[in-house]
């Protein structure tokens, strides 16, 4: 059998395979540039930005847990102007798409950073992170209320011509209705999951592990909740979706892409092994080879229920 088509289509962006990594997880992308072939997977996705620079919250803040790790890193970034030049450069030394996460306080910070993002040729679309509180309505959170987060992605969609991925929190009762929202207000792609919401004690001291208290939980501990929710989501809105949620091997990413995902994200995993991204979609080309799939697009949407 020939080699295997792994190339996928996310909402105009052009991917030599379904493996992207995710964001908060894998830096700026030229952090990992001595660790693995950036050429080998389909995207980069970076950590959030933010109109101006963060440092985040105090330490500690990553915790390790069963089957994952809890984080309140805070989003620490360098901001838009930094970013743009001191971290832009590299892009133009790789072929791979660059997909810039950012977020904000209120609609207008968000429209802000569309708009500057909008001007920057080297990058391929933008990802917004929507659980964050909007401050100017009592930090009610974007991502769980579905008018929120259709005002945000709106906003966004209006300031920028690239293709727009909304990233959904988990921390809803319905992810469906939160999903139709995003995709009503033209959010091309989106991406689920965020982060799980949830906490860890140092019974001796009787404190908490991380000095926010509370953080996201990551890892494969979360994958049953994210395999679900992706499948829910592709039910209900035709857009292309990102499936996010304790990918550590092939086989986790094609379960995603069998319950809907046209791509996913590698997240937690970086942590573990720096070119885990690169070594899944080189195992994912040889388990399509070894199983008679042609084209990876196939497996997408194929769940028998």
């Amino acid at each position: 059998m020939k080699k295997p088509d792994l190339s996928v289509n996310l909402a105009g962006i052009s991917l030599r395979n379904p493996i992207m990594t995710a964001s908060g997880t894998f830096g700026y992308g030229e952090e990992f540039a001595g660790y693995m072939d950036l050429e080998k997977i389909g995207a980069i996705v970076t950590k959030g930005l933010s109109l101006r620079p963060r440092a985040g919250n105090p330490m500690p803040r990553i915790v390790e847990t069963a089957g994952g790790m809890l984080n309140a890193i805070g989003l620490q970034n360098v901001g838009i102007d930094a970013f743009i030049e001191n971290k832009t450069p590299f892009f133009r030394s790789i072929s791979t798409p660059v997909i810039v996460n950012f977020f904000g306080n209120s609609v207008e910070e968000y429209a802000k950073l569309a708009a500057r993002l909008d001007a920057v040729p080297e990058v391929s679309g933008v990802e917004i992170n929507i659980s964050c509180p909007n401050v100017k309505h009592g930090g009610i959170v974007f991502g769980t209320d579905p008018k929120a987060a259709f005002s945000v992605v709106r906003a966004v969609r209006g300031a920028t011509g690239k293709p727009v991925i909304a990233k959904l929190s988990p921390n809803v009762t319905d992810i469906v209705e939160m999903a139709l929202a995003c995709a009503e207000a033209g959010a091309d792609s989106l991406s689920l999951i965020n982060t799980i919401t949830g906490m860890a004690i140092d019974l001796q001291k009787r404190r908490p592990r991380i000095s926010n208290v509370t953080g996201g939980l990551s890892g494969p501990a979360v994958k049953p909740v994210a395999l679900r929710m992706v499948w829910q989501v592709y039910q209900a809105v035709k857009l292309p979706i990102i499936g996010i949620g304790g990918i550590v091997t092939a086989t986790d990413a094609l379960e995603f892409m069998v319950a809907g995902a046209t791509a996913v994200q590698v997240g937690t995993a970086n942590f573990m092994t720096p070119d885990a991204s690169q070594r899944i979609a080189e195992d994912m080309e040889r388990y399509l080879k070894e199983n008679g799939v042609r084209d990876v697009k196939e497996m997408i949407g194929s769940l028998r229920v």
